[in-house]
């Protein structure tokens, strides 16, 4: 139980994570695709990051550092969505897929130049990240997890940048009318989500090992973290329970082999396709009842009004 419990919450931090990101951008206007290159990006700059770090730097100095860098590079690469779709005004979902096809290859290349042996690979230590309480092992990222779940219902629906952000994201023509700079909170949403996503990509790949190779990139988790966000219904809270439902599927893989589900004999492989296969039944039944931003997905054009 203890097991299932501690894989339930690692994975499930991660798709909330970059769920919120995509809320953010989503509420704003734009539709991020993207969540899976921005994930890799970010793992890749936090490894590297943590990598670089000095073998007797202070455990907090390491987290924070790597972090940092992460949700930093993240960002940056967001960036290149935010201008392709804001001032392009180029179709959203093509820039996110092309976004996505050029992280993988970026860290590709950073991977091989910054290994010792040449390969995609990179070793490091995930021990800062890890604590445990009453026996169960978990990684700072769900303490950081909570806390920004907590930020991002506070600044979405309490702060007057979040009452911005959803009227860019509803009416951005109602919200230019009253002095809204709907560019500028676009971006906002954007490079949000681009640090959300990035963190969330960091938390996926350290905890769990101490060694990835990013020819795999993430293998699909920021495509579902999608699945999350909409069955969440682009909200904090109904995105965290979206996640820790679809987690349980992801945490069965882990666990198999040491519970009662080894008597079944499955592969490995079939619990690991159990989040994406309840991801399009429960998606088939409540897609067509998501009430996503009205304006999401449309370029903004002022001279339009």
């Amino acid at each position: 139980m203890l097991l299932l419990i501690k894989y339930t919450l690692l994975y499930g931090i991660v798709l909330m994570l970059v769920a919120l990101g995509g809320m953010f951008s989503e509420h704003s206007g734009i539709i991020n695709i993207a969540l899976e290159g921005i994930m890799v990006i970010g793992g890749v700059a936090g490894v590297l990051a943590l990598t670089m770090l000095p073998a007797d730097a202070p455990a907090i100095v390491v987290v924070l550092v790597s972090i940092l860098a992460s949700a930093a590079a993240g960002m940056i690469y967001s960036l290149l969505l935010a201008f392709a779709s804001i001032n392009l005004k180029a179709d959203q979902t093509i820039g996110g897929t092309a976004l996505n096809l050029l992280a993988t290859a970026i860290a590709v290349v950073l991977a091989k130049y910054f290994s010792e042996s040449g390969s995609a690979k990179l070793n490091y230590s995930n021990k800062p990240f890890l604590f445990s309480i009453g026996g169960l092992e978990l990684s700072v990222f769900v303490p950081l997890g909570l806390v920004l779940l907590i930020v991002s219902y506070v600044v979405l629906y309490k702060t007057r940048f979040g009452l911005r952000l959803r009227s860019c994201g509803e009416h951005p023509q109602a919200a230019d009318s009253v002095g809204i700079n709907v560019y500028r909170m676009r971006y906002a949403g954007v490079l949000l989500s681009g640090a959300l996503g990035a963190v969330g990509g960091m938390a996926y790949i350290v905890p769990p090992v101490q060694t990835w190779n990013f020819e795999v990139g993430v293998a699909g988790a920021g495509f579902l973290a999608l699945a999350v966000m909409i069955f969440g219904q682009w909200k904090p809270f109904h995105i965290f329970g979206a996640a820790m439902f679809f987690a349980v599927f992801k945490s069965l893989a882990n666990i198999a082999d040491s519970t009662f589900l080894a008597s079944f004999g499955w592969s490995s492989n079939i619990y690991n396709m159990m989040p994406f296969i309840a991801s399009m039944i429960i998606l088939a039944f409540t897609s067509k009842n998501s009430m996503a931003p009205k304006a999401e997905g449309i370029p903004y054009d002022k001279g339009s009004r």
